[in-house]
C-alpha cells in the first residue's frame, strides 16, 4: 500500500439518518486521493455491504468491511457506548453478521440495536475493535476523569482481543476531541496499547455538512435553527485526503502509520457465485431429494382426495395426468439442485397458516408447478387452468426459483 493513510470509520447512506456518503462516488474521491483501502462502518448494519465490496473492487479499491455499533457497559443501567467492529478475515465477517443479527433479535434498548459483552468476548476471532474515541467505553471515562473506570475497559478488550484493539483518535473540531486525544495517549503509553487516527467520515466533501445536518433533523424531528439541537457532526467530517491527515495528525505519526497496518491486516474475500441455501432439516435415512418426493406425492395425494378420485384401484385418466406432471417436475427441480429451496418455501407458509398469519394462493409463474401446489406453497391447480410449469422453472433457465407470496 502506497499512501500513508486509510479511513476506517466511515458511515455511508446506508447508516440512514446517521450519513451522506453515496457508494460510487465515495470510491471515485478514494481512487483521486491515492488510499489504497477503504472501510465502511455503518451504524448497526451491513446493508450495504454488497454494493460497497463490489464497488471497491471495480475501482481497485481494498474493501474494508465493519460496523459502528453500540455496546452495553458493564452496569445494565449504565448508557450503552460506541464500538467500531471491523473484520480481519472470512471468520470475523461471520462473527460480524452474527452479533449484528443478534442486536437485532435481542439486544434492541431504546430502539437502537446493542451488543452484549459476552457476545462480543464469545465472537471475539477475526475481529480488530477500534475504541469509539470520546464516545466509546474508554473515552467516555476518561473525559470523565475516571481512570479506574478507563483502566477496567481496558482490560476487558485487552483480555479477549489483545493486539486487535486499538484506541482511537479524532480530530474534527468537535467537543472535548483534545481532552479526549491527550487522555488516550497517555492511556496508551500506560498499557502499551496502540493508537490510530480516525475521522469519523459522515460526507465526501465539507460543503455537503449542511445537507447532512438536514438529514438528522427530518430524523429528529427538529430544524436547523433549533438552538436546542445537539450538535452530533462537525463541517470537518468529510473524507480527509492523507496529505490532510499528515498535517492534521503531524505530531502523532504512528496513528497514521497504524490505519494503513490495520488496513493491510483486514483481507476478507468474498464470493457472489452460485446459490447458498440453508440446509434443510430432513429425516435420519432420507436424502433431501428423496424427501422433496415424498412430500410432493403425500401432498399431490391429499389434493386429489378433494377434488374426489384419489384411493380408486385405477387412477383415472385424468389421476394419471397430475402423476406424470409432478414427475416430470420433480425431475427437473432435483436435476437443478432446488429441492432444498421448495422444502424451505413450503416450512414457512405452512408455519404462517399454522400461526393465524393470512398468505395469499400465490402470484406469478410459480403458480404453474403442481409441486408448489401439492406442498400448498401456492393453492391454484396448474393443470385446470392450464399453467406451464416451463415458465417458472426450466434447465435451460439456470437462475433461482422465484415464489411471489403475499403475507398480511
Amino acid at each position: 500500500m502506497s499512501a500513508n493513510f486509510v479511513h476506517l470509520h466511515l458511515h455511508t447512506e446506508y447508516s440512514l439518518a446517521d450519513g451522506l456518503v453515496r457508494i460510487r462516488p465515495l470510491m471515485e474521491a478514494v481512487a483521486q486521493s491515492g488510499m489504497p483501502a477503504i472501510a465502511m462502518t455503518d451504524y448497526s448494519n451491513l446493508f450495504a455491504m454488497v454494493k460497497f465490496y463490489r464497488a471497491a473492487v471495480a475501482h481497485g479499491i481494498k474493501p474494508i468491511i465493519g460496523v459502528d455499533t453500540q455496546l452495553q457497559g458493564f452496569d445494565p443501567d449504565e448508557p450503552s457506548h460506541r464500538v467500531v467492529l471491523l473484520c480481519k478475515d472470512e471468520v470475523g465477517y461471520h462473527n460480524l453478521t452474527r452479533l449484528v443479527t443478534r442486536a437485532y433479535l435481542e439486544g434492541q434498548h431504546g430502539g437502537a440495536p446493542t451488543l452484549e459483552r459476552s457476545w462480543l468476548a464469545q465472537m471475539a476471532e477475526g475481529l480488530i475493535v477500534l475504541s469509539g474515541a470520546q464516545a466509546g467505553d474508554v473515552g467516555k471515562a476518561l473525559l470523565a476523569g475516571n481512570k479506574d473506570l478507563a483502566h477496567r475497559y481496558m482490560a476487558y478488550w485487552q483480555r479477549y482481543f489483545a493486539d486487535n484493539f486499538y484506541l482511537e483518535l479524532q480530530r474534527t473540531g468537535r467537543e472535548a476531541d483534545e481532552a479526549h486525544l491527550h487522555a488516550a495517549i497517555e492511556l496508551a503509553q500506560d498499557t502499551g496499547t496502540p493508537v490510530v487516527a480516525t475521522n469519523d467520515v459522515r460526507f465526501i466533501a465539507r460543503d455537503e455538512f449542511e445537507a447532512h445536518e438536514v438529514r438528522v433533523c427530518i430524523h429528529e424531528g427538529r430544524t436547523l435553527n433549533d438552538p436546542q439541537r445537539p450538535q452530533h457532526t462537525s463541517d470537518q467530517q468529510y473524507l480527509r485526503t492523507p496529505e490532510e491527515m499528515a498535517a492534521l495528525f503531524e505530531d502523532i505519526p504512528e496513528a497514521l502509520e497504524n490505519a494503513l497496518e490495520i488496513a493491510k491486516r483486514c483481507n476478507v474475500s468474498l464470493s457472489f457465485e452460485g446459490n447458498v441455501l440453508p440446509e434443510f432439516p430432513v429425516p435420519t435415512n432420507n436424502t433431501i431429494n428423496q424427501y422433496l418426493r415424498e412430500q410432493a406425492n403425500e401432498g399431490l395425494d391429499a389434493r386429489l382426495e378433494t377434488i374426489g378420485s384419489a384411493g380408486a384401484e385405477l387412477y383415472t385418466e385424468r389421476d394419471q395426468a397430475y402423476r406424470q406432471r409432478l414427475q416430470t417436475e420433480l425431475d427437473v427441480i432435483i436435476s437443478m439442485g432446488f429441492a432444498g429451496y421448495f422444502l424451505i418455501v413450503a416450512d414457512f407458509i405452512r408455519w404462517a397458516k399454522q400461526n393465524g398469519v393470512p398468505v395469499g394462493p400465490g402470484r406469478g409463474s410459480g403458480a404453474g408447478s403442481l409441486v408448489a401446489y401439492s406442498l400448498r406453497i401456492t393453492d391454484v391447480d396448474p393443470l385446470v387452468y392450464d399453467l406451464l410449469f416451463e415458465r417458472f422453472l426450466n434447465p435451460e433457465r439456470v437462475s433461482m426459483p422465484d415464489f411471489d407470496i403475499d403475507f398480511c
